[in-house]
């Protein structure tokens, strides 16, 4: 397996695992539970876990299992800001061509 294939198949192990807690937010789920359900190695789990946990995507529990830490909510609010924000903007800018347009039909 070359390098570039081991990264991708831990990428998508990291994206699947992030999926995968994302209905176990307040229980969360231990490393065997998270192995067993991607077919991987409870020390690739591990591995996964920590870099996950390290940029802050997954935290550990008082009970020792693991669930998402509030990183995608912040940035799932953020993209809704974001949308919000441009909605806004576009309907000011149809409501100034509409203007546009209608100042320009009263002057013929």
């Amino acid at each position: 397996m070359t390098t570039q294939t081991t990264a991708n198949a831990a990428t998508r192990r990291c994206l699947r695992i992030v999926e995968i807690l994302a209905g176990r937010v307040l229980d969360g789920l231990s490393n065997k539970e998270l192995a067993d359900t991607l077919g991987a190695p409870p020390p690739t789990i591990s591995r996964d876990l920590a870099v996950l946990a390290d940029i802050g995507w997954v935290q550990r529990l008082e009970s020792g299992r693991w669930s998402l830490s509030a990183k995608p909510l912040q940035i799932a609010q953020a993209y809704s800001n974001h949308v919000e924000r441009t909605t806004l903007r576009i309907s000011e800018l149809n409501q100034r061509i509409v203007a546009g347009a209608l100042a320009l039909g009263g002057n013929q």
